[in-house]
C-alpha cells in the first residue's frame, strides 16, 4: 500500500521535531508531506536540513483546512494520513491503518493527552443526525483513501475551524464508514497547546466570556457550529434544535460564572452577542454553500475551489 503522511504546522518547530522523530523511526518508508506556514520559528531551515521529509509546501494561509488540502494535493499515496505536529506516532499506527482501510474510507484511533497525574485517552465519538450516524475523529490522526479524499474534495476552506467535523458529516452522507482502531494511537506531545481542530485550538467549555479574544473564539465555533450544519442537513427543525441544545449549554455554564463572581456580567452579555451573531452569519453562509454544491461532496471551497495555496513548493522526492 502506497502511504503518504502530511502534517501541517505553524511555529511549532520543537513540536514537529518530534513528530518527524517518531515517524523516521516507526514508518521510515512513508511519503512525508510538510505544509508549513507561515511560520516565524525557523521552522523552513529546519526542515531543509532533513533528509526524512519528501515534501515542503510554504503556504501563507493560517487556516488549517487549507494546509491540510495543500498537503492532500501534493501527497501521492493511495492512502494519506494527517498528522498533527504535536502528535507522535505508537507502534502499530500504521498496521492499524492498513487493517482500518480495509472495512472503510477513514480510519482513526485514540489521542493519549497528558494531564497532571497521567494520561487521558479521548474515546470514540457518534452521533445521529437528521437520521445519519455521525463518527467524529481527530483531524490530527486519521487517514483517508485517495478515492474518499477525491470524492469529497479535500477539507472545506470556509472553515476556520470544525473542518474535521465536517468531514465527518459528509463522509456520512456518501455512505462511507469510519474504522475506529485502537491501534492507531498517538500521544501528544508535553508541550503541546490544544492540537486538534477537531479542529484547532477554540475553546469548547464555557468558561469565561472574559475577553475580546474570547468572545472571537466563541463565535468563530458558532459560525462553524451553524455553517456546517446548514450546509450539510439544510434547513430543517434539527438543526436549530442542536444549536438551541448547544447555546443552552454553554449559556448556563457562563451564567454560573457570573453568579459565582468568576465572569463579569457585561462579559457574559458580550458573548453572547458574539455568539447569536455569528451563528446567524454561518447559518446563512452555510445554506449559499449549499446551494452552491447540491453534490454530495457539499463542498464549494475545498481543494478544486483554488490553486494558489502554495507559495513555494520543494519536492525532494
Amino acid at each position: 500500500m502506497e502511504f503518504s503522511v502530511v502534517v501541517p504546522t505553524l511555529n511549532g518547530r520543537r513540536q514537529l521535531v518530534g513528530c518527524l522523530d517518531a515517524l523516521r523511526e516507526r514508518l521510515p518508508t512513508a511519503e512525508t508531506v510538510v505544509v508549513n506556514g507561515p511560520s516565524t520559528d525557523g521552522t523552513s531551515g529546519m526542515l531543509h536540513e532533513r533528509p526524512d521529509v519528501d515534501v515542503l509546501v510554504e503556504i501563507a494561509d493560517r487556516n488549517i483546512n487549507v494546509a491540510r488540502n495543500a498537503g492532500l494535493e501534493v501527497a501521492s499515496g493511495e492512502v494519506v494520513a494527517l498528522l498533527d505536529q504535536a502528535h507522535r506516532i505508537e507502534d502499530g499506527w500504521a498496521a492499524a491503518i492498513e487493517s482500518g482501510v480495509g472495512e472503510a474510507d477513514a480510519v482513526t484511533g485514540p489521542t493519549h493527552r497528558p494531564v497532571r497525574g497521567g494520561i487521558t485517552t479521548e474515546a470514540r465519538e457518534r452521533r445521529t443526525i437528521a437520521g445519519r450516524e455521525v463518527t467524529y475523529f481527530n483531524g490530527g490522526n486519521v487517514a483517508l483513501t485517495r478515492e474518499a479524499i477525491d470524492d469529497l474534495n479535500g477539507f472545506d476552506e470556509y472553515l476556520e475551524t470544525g473542518g474535521a467535523r465536517d468531514l465527518a458529516h459528509r463522509l456520512a452522507g456518501q455512505g462511507r464508514g469510519v474504522s475506529w482502531q485502537a491501534g492507531m494511537g498517538v500521544r501528544e506531545g508535553i508541550e503541546t497547546d490544544g492540537g486538534d481542530d477537531s479542529d484547532p485550538r477554540i475553546v469548547h467549555r464555557a468558561t469565561s466570556f472574559v475577553s475580546s479574544e474570547t468572545h472571537q473564539r466563541w463565535g468563530l465555533k458558532y459560525r462553524a457550529l451553524a455553517y456546517r450544519l446548514a450546509k450539510n442537513y439544510g434547513p430543517r427543525p434539527t438543526v436549530l434544535r442542536r444549536l438551541a441544545g448547544h447555546t443552552a449549554v454553554d449559556g448556563v455554564a457562563s451564567a454560573r460564572g457570573v453568579l459565582r463572581g468568576s465572569v463579569r456580567p457585561t462579559a457574559w452579555i458580550g458573548g453572547g452577542s458574539a455568539v447569536s451573531t455569528n451563528t446567524l452569519i454561518g447559518l446563512k453562509d452555510g445554506l449559499i454553500a449549499r446551494v452552491s454544491d447540491r453534490t454530495p461532496r457539499r463542498n464549494p471551497y475545498g481543494i478544486s475551489g483554488r490553486r494558489d495555496r502554495a507559495v513555494e513548493r520543494y519536492d525532494w522526492r
